[in-house]
């Protein structure tokens, strides 16, 4: 369920082989990536940190749909990314962080209801670029709408009241009903339940 849910769905997407690996059975992740952050793609020799980086990088390298062919098109593709990326991603951290690191109750509950506040207008955000499309992308599903569409679970986990308008809705329900966001969950699912 953490952002590199997007990364693994993305792969798929793209037809290409995925094997997942926790990184707690990893006896020194930090080797990997010092920064000891998911995701992490191995691809050979070469690896690769940072989501939207490694996204970028395999919407380049593949054919695909996910990656427009029109500079313009292609150039707002990549804004959305960096909007889910560094815009709603860091709003959704702050939750994490809030829950972690709070130990006052009324004072993590005061952090919960800004961080929702703030969470609920970036979604609004997302509603007004839907506009009358399907996707942020138009009528073509984008990496985007699968990074939002992960992130957006995330509000599950906290007492807070998540607003999506009903376009958000729509795309966000038509992302999660994909055969590759369940096969990647059911995958997620299958790794953990082996460490367990």
């Amino acid at each position: 369920g953490t952002c590199a849910l997007a990364t693994q769905i993305v792969l798929r997407e793209l037809n290409q082989e995925v094997k997942l690996v926790d990184k707690t059975a990893i006896e020194d992740f930090k080797e990997i990536n010092p920064v000891g952050t998911v995701p992490t793609l191995i691809s050979r020799n070469t690896v690769l940190t940072e989501g939207a980086a490694i996204i970028l990088y395999l919407l380049k390298k593949h054919p695909n749909n996910l990656l427009p062919s029109d500079e313009n098109d292609r150039q707002t593709a990549i804004q959305n990314i960096m909007f889910a990326n560094a815009t709603m991603h860091p709003a959704y951290s702050k939750l994490f962080f809030a829950a972690q690191n709070i130990t006052d109750e009324n004072a993590k509950l005061e952090a919960f209801t800004k961080a929702a506040e703030h969470i609920n207008d970036l979604w609004q955000v997302v509603e007004k670029r839907l506009g009358t499309s399907r996707f942020l992308g138009g009528d073509t599903l984008s990496a985007a709408d699968i990074m939002l569409t992960v992130y957006s679970r995330w509000g599950d986990f906290f007492p807070v009241n998540i607003i999506f308008g009903d376009k958000t809705e729509s795309m966000l329900s038509t992302v999660k009903a994909m055969a590759n966001f369940e096969k990647s969950i059911q995958e997620e699912n299958a790794v953990a339940a082996a460490l367990a």
